[in-house]
Formats: structure tokens, C-alpha cells, sequence
């Protein structure tokens, strides 16, 4: 099978000459599925940004084709070009069978144009819950949101990340979908050998529905415990990043590293205790499954599914109140920190295996008609699929 993976950020996931470029959650899931599936002995590609790199470049067994860069163009022009024609020109170079997309963005729209046209698959995954809603979609531009959901509307499969997704996309566009989970890289360390020096440690992206806020505040309250801060500016957020760090540089208990690049950002995790998460909007994190594969408990004010507080793995809490009480208790007790531990690994083990993973996303890349249940014990079945498959309202 030819897989082609769209992500123009995911080239910081895989190679350390690219690692400082700013990366989330999705693209790291883009790479960690293409050198997945290249190790499987499939044909794989990644359509990346244009950072300099030779075209065809191959890392893990993955080559990588550019695209564009982020900056180049002309207002109101560079949609056209380089954008869309450079993407595209990306895409057809991969020559793939399928290809695979992952958040709500223009590019989807892009992508099931060139599919439809050139008769290939397209298989989307959704990222986070605003991508199944009609209203909140996180697009700027009205030409960009009818895009995304000429797309959506088109892509051959559709996969999400739980079931609050998964009713979503049903009830706002009328599309079936299968749940899939993510993949975790195993830590390096050995597990015992880190002396745990950061008490509670947030990381993301400094963004407005991340709330960082909120965790200066909690650092604040608990002057005893040590935080440890990760995350660098995200576009159009440039004053809150320079505020936060501001403050953040006030509170003597608490240390912010910035931005910290993802191939390096296991060393934080090796030396925590606790995962703190405080954002008001989310799909189903990555850093909870680094957290989790290495026993650590997550606190968190979002809590997809419920799965946090309902499978022991930490605690979830809906004010900040409430959060710092949690984090108080989760350090303060050392049975209950140790249950939280101990059912995190055991949820790793038992869900996260890379081949119960992959199994959903090989039967979307593949064309295959099967249901798979979640590999999360929150979720049950995928929604029939006798349900009617279009756009909807």
C-alpha cells in the first residue's frame, strides 16, 4: 500500500536537524503513524513544509516531500499560490493510493479535490472537539470553513479520538466514523534511574484555550511544590506567550523552559511526578499517554470521555480550586499517587499497544468496511453504520 500523510509540521517529529520548528500533538501523531507503517513495509510518504530540506529526503524509512513555506506569498494570493498549487504538486509527487489528514483546516477541501480528480483515497481524523462542530470550528476564514466541510463531506473514511467526537460529527454533518487511538513513544530512561525533581509539569503550546493562566495561579497557591513550564508562542498568541513568561518568571516555585522541542521534551517527563493539564478544550492529548507510559498520574480540568477520573488514571476537576486540591492530595498521599501510577501503566499495557492501535487506521487506509471497537474502555462501538453517510444539515 502507497500512504501519503499530509502534515506540513511533522518533519520536527522526525528529524533533530528540523527539531525547533513548533510542532503539537497532530503532527507528532503524523509521524509516529508514517514511520509506523514504513516499518510495516509499506510505501509511505509525508508531505511536509519547505525548511530547507532536499525534496525526497527520507528519514525512518519515510520520504518526504515539501511543500511550501509558511511565510511565502502575498495576501489574498498565496491561497492560490504557493499554497494550494504547491500542495498539490507535493501530493502528486507522493503518487499514494490514500492519503491521510488530521484537523479541521482548508487543506482537507484541497485534499478531496485532488483525490476526487486523480481517483485516490482520503482518510481524515479529527484532533480535537471543535473539528465535529459547525459553530466553534477553530477556521478564521468562511471560505476556509467550506472547505474543510466540502472535505469532510467527501473523505472516504473519517476516524475520531472518542465518542463525544464521534456523536458530534453524526449530529452535525451526518458522518459515520470509527474511534482510533493514538500511538506512544516508549521513554528511554529506565524507569527509577531519574531522580523525580519536578513536582507537577504542564506542557502544550501557549494558547488561550490551554489556559496557561491557570497554572501560574495553581503554582501560586502551593508555593511548596515545584513546577516545571514547557511551551512556546503559538501564531497570532505571540502577548500572551510574552505575558505568561513574564509572570511566570515571578514565581520562585516555578520554572519555564519555553518552547521545548518534542524529541526532547521525554526528559521533563522522565522527572515528574505529576501531569498537570488545564485547558478548556482539547481532542484526546498526546501528553497524557507520554504521562501514562511512564506511570504518572494526570490532574486535569479536561478529561475526554471521563476517562481520567473513571479509569483511576489521576483526577479531573472542574475549577482551579478544585485542581489545586487535587494536585495537593495526588502529592500529598503516597497510596494514592502509587493507585493512579500503577492504573496508568496498566491502561498503557492493556490499550496502547502499537499493533491494537494501528488496527483502525490500516482498515480506513486499506478500504476496509470494518468496525473496530476503541482501544479505550471509555468508548463501546463505533455508531452503526447503517446510519446515513453525508453532510447532513
Amino acid at each position: 500500500m502507497r500512504v501519503c500523510f499530509v502534515n506540513l509540521g511533522a518533519l520536527a517529529a522526525l528529524s533533530r536537524d528540523h527539531k525547533h520548528q513548533r510542532i503539537g500533538g497532530e503532527e507528532v501523531q503524523h509521524a509516529q503513524l508514517s514511520v509506523a507503517l514504513a516499518r510495516r513495509g509499506h510505501d509511505v510518504s509525508l508531505v511536509v513544509a519547505d525548511g530547507g530540506q532536499e525534496d525526497g529526503a527520507e528519514f525512518e524509512g519515510v520520504k518526504t516531500f515539501k511543500a511550501f513555506r509558511e511565510a511565502d506569498g502575498l495576501p489574498g494570493l498565496r491561497f492560490i499560490y504557493p499554497r494550494w498549487i504547491k500542495l498539490w504538486s507535493a501530493i502528486a509527487r507522493a503518487d499514494a493510493d490514500v492519503y491521510y489528514f488530521s484537523c479541521a483546516s482548508m487543506t482537507l477541501g484541497l485534499l478531496a479535490m485532488f483525490c476526487r480528480l486523480h481517483k485516490r483515497r482520503l482518510v481524515f481524523r479529527t484532533a480535537i472537539d471543535t473539528d465535529c462542530a459547525r459553530d466553534g470550528l477553530l477556521i478564521r476564514y468562511a471560505r476556509d470553513r467550506w472547505l474543510y466541510q466540502f472535505g469532510l463531506k467527501r473523505a472516504d473514511a473519517i476516524l475520531v479520538q472518542s465518542v463525544t467526537q464521534q456523536r458530534a460529527l453524526l449530529a452535525n454533518y451526518g458522518r459515520q466514523s470509527t474511534l482510533a487511538g493514538m500511538l506512544v513513544a516508549r521513554p528511554t530512561a529506565v524507569a527509577g534511574r531519574v531522580p523525580k525533581d519536578i513536582d507537577v509539569l504542564w506542557v502544550s503550546n501557549i494558547r488561550h484555550i490551554k489556559r496557561p493562566d491557570r497554572i501560574l495561579e495553581i503554582a501560586r497557591a502551593l508555593p511548596n511544590v515545584r513546577f516545571h513550564m514547557a511551551g512556546g508562542p503559538s501564531p497570532g498568541e505571540e502577548d500572551l506567550y510574552r505575558e505568561i513568561q513574564r509572570e511566570a518568571r515571578g514565581i520562585e516555585n516555578l520554572t519555564f523552559h519555553g518552547g521545548v522541542p518534542y524529541l526532547d521534551i521525554g526528559d521533563l517527563f522522565d522527572r515528574a511526578r505529576v501531569f498537570a493539564n488545564t485547558s478548556d478544550l482539547e481532542g484526546f492529548p498526546n501528553t497524557f499517554l507520554q504521562a501514562w507510559i511512564r506511570g504518572i498520574p494526570v490532574v486535569t480540568m479536561f478529561d475526554p470521555d471521563g476517562l481520567v477520573g473513571r479509569c483511576g488514571l489521576g483526577s479531573s476537576h472542574t475549577s482551579v480550586s478544585d485542581m489545586t486540591h487535587g494536585l495537593s492530595t495526588m502529592l500529598g498521599s503516597v497510596s494514592v499517587h502509587q493507585a493512579a501510577s500503577d492504573a496508568a501503566l496498566a491502561y498503557i499495557e492493556q490499550h496502547y499497544g502499537e499493533e491494537k492501535v494501528l488496527g483502525p487506521y490500516l482498515a480506513a487506509l486499506e478500504g476496509r468496511g470494518v468496525e473496530y471497537t476503541t482501544n479505550s474502555p471509555a468508548s463501546g462501538r463505533a455508531l452503526a453504520a447503517s446510519e446515513r453517510d453525508g453532510l447532513g444539515r
